[in-house]
């Protein structure tokens, strides 16, 4: 497990669209998953011991931020067939068990994850209406912990924000995570 931080939120910059099959067999679109408020893109994934510390509080925060016009939309863009964990097929149940509400997408190819330069997971994105970029920033202070109850929610701050004046925090802090792992013919030099 390699751990690396997200780079700084670099504000302004276009969401880039994409087609994927989500668990539920259908393609969706950037188009198709964005809110009337904006749109929170996670790249997650089932195996990664960051990500499975903030599911329960993620399937929480992403339902709230539903209710304030804000949609969300997860990504699993790592190699299943050396993280088998995070196959299609776990994606559905791990979905099911903590009752996500938002799709679940698979990246099969992995471009959309390149496209974004998406480096761990959990990577959060989070963008206003116009779909330009206003969050690139952690989850909350949790690690491969979760955080005490009483810490900041600073994604959903930060996203609660972005519903209302549009505008994300000039403050973030990056998120952390395990690399994504790329198919030996992705690797990056």
């Amino acid at each position: 497990m390699t751990l690396l931080t997200t780079p700084l939120c670099e504000f302004d910059t276009p969401a880039i669209d994409f087609n994927l099959q989500g668990i539920d067999n259908r393609t969706w679109s950037l188009q198709q998953c964005m809110g009337r408020n904006g749109l929170l893109i996670m790249f997650i994934c089932n195996h990664c011991p960051y990500v499975k510390s903030i599911q329960t509080r993620l399937a929480r925060d992403t339902y709230e931020l539903k209710q304030l016009g804000i949609e969300s939309v997860a990504i699993m863009s790592n190699d299943p067939t050396e993280y088998p964990e995070d196959s299609l097929d776990n994606m559905r149940l791990l979905a099911k068990s903590f009752n996500f509400s938002f799709p679940y997408l698979y990246d099969e190819t992995q471009q959309i994850a390149r496209n974004y330069n998406a480096v761990c997971t959990p990577d959060f994105f989070g963008y206003n209406k116009a779909f330009k970029l206003q969050y690139r920033g952690r989850f909350d202070a949790s690690n491969q912990k979760t955080a005490p109850i009483d810490s900041k929610r600073d994604l959903f701050e930060a996203m609660k924000l972005i519903a209302e004046t549009g505008h994300g925090p000039q403050q973030q802090t990056p998120s952390m995570g395990c690399s994504i792992k790329w198919k030996s013919v992705n690797i990056q030099n």
